[in-house]
């Protein structure tokens, strides 16, 4: 079976060769790797033009978002599989090899294999694998149910999807600048018969590197949350509308609130209205015990920024030092 390993970039030229290599490393002996430049004004394409061979195919585009770069990819791939991955992320030499051998699936299968992972900033060495409740196998609602109560997650290089569930998904939704990710696979959760865990796949994910939330603060950004969670909340009821899934889903808004409150009023009516469909309603969001102070001194505001900017500030802390250490060490 030929594995499709999909790549879109956009100003990687620090991280993207290594992507590649990590890629190319990949034991599974039939595999092909896309990469789609989406108009990066950094080095990043003529690094990717460098490592192009019969393997590896580089296509370029007009900055259209990621989104887009990946369903161009997708347009181009002949895999029985897909295996998406970021241009900072890396994949374990035997990830792909440990998910295929563990499990018979066909092309046309609707199942889809998931891994674990773990994050670093620079020395992949050193990444810390954390287990969650979704680190096992699950049928697509119970999967669904605890990613909307725990409010956790997998990293997107986890994944390896057949070519019919990946069809049978539909493409990216170019809509969308943030979550993103989050949709794309609740979708494809949605339309599978089964998710397979392989614990010893492994793929490691780069943190500190201006991906989260509090780095997309516009209203493009935050208009693109509000869509993805809604289109979540309507993939989980379209599965199972019940007394359960109607509870997880308002826990799931709930816990997303506070990055609309209080100053989206349109997105706060319609979420309240999503709300009153579950059944509940929703309460103002609390600040964590740990910034109550700060609230309390300078307002609510101040709290909840408080509460978003410390940790991307300890973040940087620690990314820096492991760049430090990373240069010392040499790997």
């Amino acid at each position: 079976m030929l594995v499709s390993i999909l790549i879109p970039a956009y100003n990687a030229e620090k991280w993207v060769a290594q992507t590649i290599e990590s890629a190319l490393s990949q034991t599974w002996p039939k595999k092909e790797i896309i990469l789609v430049d989406d108009g990066s004004t950094d080095n990043s394409l003529k690094i990717m033009k460098r490592m192009e061979s019969k393997i590896v195919k580089i296509i370029s585009q007009e900055n259209k978002g990621a989104s887009a770069a990946r369903n161009k990819a997708m347009a181009f791939a002949q895999g029985d599989y897909i295996q998406w991955l970021d241009s900072d992320d890396l994949l374990a030499p035997d990830k792909i090899s440990r998910q295929l051998n563990s499990y018979a699936f066909d092309r046309n299968s609707r199942g889809v294999l998931s891994s674990g992972f773990g994050s670093f900033y620079y020395r992949p060495l050193k990444a810390r694998f954390i287990p969650t409740s979704l680190w096992q196998d699950l049928t697509p609602v119970e999967w669904l149910l605890k990613k909307y109560n725990e409010n956790i997650w997998m990293n997107p290089a986890v994944w390896l999807v057949s070519r019919k569930l990946a069809e049978l998904a539909g493409p990216w939704d170019e809509r969308l600048s943030l979550d993103d990710d989050g949709e794309y696979f609740t979708r494809v959760i949605a339309a599978s018969e089964e998710i397979k865990f392989v614990q010893e796949a492994k793929s490691y994910y780069r943190v500190g590197n201006a991906r989260s939330l509090s780095h997309s603060v516009t209203a493009k950004a935050i208009s693109s949350l509000f869509l993805s969670i809604s289109l979540n909340i309507k993939y989980l009821r379209s599965l199972e509308d019940s007394e359960r899934t109607r509870s997880a889903c308002l826990k799931y808004l709930q816990t997303w609130l506070i990055y609309f409150y209080p100053d989206q009023k349109d997105i706060l009516q319609r979420a309240n209205l999503i709300a009153r469909e579950l059944g509940g309603e929703l309460t103002p969001p609390e600040v964590r015990w740990k910034y109550l102070i700060i609230r309390k001194i300078f307002g609510w505001e101040t709290g909840k920024m408080a509460e978003q900017k410390i940790p991307m500030l300890k973040q940087l802390f620690r990314s820096k030092w492991d760049k430090v250490l990373y240069k010392m060490s040499g790997n």
